[in-house]
């Protein structure tokens, strides 16, 4: 028997059946980028990775970006030889460890990127802008513990699920 109160019954289940389809939609999205540029999807993965570890003014080991997206270190030697031969990343020496090897971006990866996802980051950065400090407050708010949530078990372990 359900009650109003019943989060499976409210307005949240609403949001989070719009947030997976948002998921999915986006997923899609990726996997045609991949698609179109000969790519896998880990290749996509590994891009954002290196772009966020960019943004974030951090250096990425292949070892390093292999661990980001839970590959050894076969799987992420692999990995960054096919993204160096097709012109995406180059390997380079560290700037704060000269002795360490880094992976970084080639400006080709960073305009392949902005090509295809521009307009949707566009699109979204025009409907944020629609919203106030305090809604803005609560969208970080809930997408940063969604994002916790599934870099974790989100609690499944203890459901049985």
């Amino acid at each position: 028997m359900s009650t109003s109160s019943d989060p499976a019954q409210g307005p949240e289940l609403e949001i989070v059946h719009l947030l997976r389809a948002t998921t999915v939609e986006l997923g899609l999205h990726s996997a045609r980028f991949a698609q179109r540029n000969g790519m896998h999807p880990t290749d996509v993965r590994a891009l954002i990775a290196l772009m966020d570890a960019r943004r974030a003014r951090q250096e990425l080991s292949a070892g390093r970006l292999g661990a980001v997206l839970g590959l050894n270190s076969a799987g992420a030697t692999a990995l960054v030889d096919r993204l160096e031969r097709a012109g995406l990343v180059r390997r380079a020496r560290g700037r704060q460890d000269r002795r360490t090897v880094v992976v970084e971006l080639e400006e080709r990866a960073m305009a392949l990127g902005r090509s295809f996802f521009g307009p949707l980051i566009d699109r979204s950065v025009e409907l944020l802008r629609g919203y106030d400090a305090h809604q803005m407050a609560a969208i970080r708010g809930f997408l940063t513990g969604v994002r916790e949530a599934a870099a974790g078990d989100g609690g499944a372990a203890g459901r049985g699920a």
